[in-house]
């Protein structure tokens, strides 16, 4: 059991530094997309595209915290 415990410890790690991770890695586009010059259309696709991944990220965030929260 206690073996058990700790892979699920080990993977819970894991799938939290993917997380953070991708967290990241929409900071580093939003960075990116400071950078260009484009039209108030396309800057509103990026906002809106930046918005559903942070969206997405945070489903995946709850369905991880479910995930390893079950007995």
């Amino acid at each position: 059991m206690m073996d058990n415990l700790t892979l699920q410890d080990k993977e819970w790690a894991h799938d939290w530094k993917v997380i953070n991770k991708i967290f990241e890695n929409i900071e580093s586009l939003k960075d990116l997309f400071k950078e260009l010059d484009v039209s108030y259309l396309r800057e509103m696709e990026q906002k809106l595209l930046l918005l559903n991944l942070e969206k997405y990220t945070w489903s995946l965030q709850n369905y991880i915290i479910e995930k390893y929260s079950k007995p």
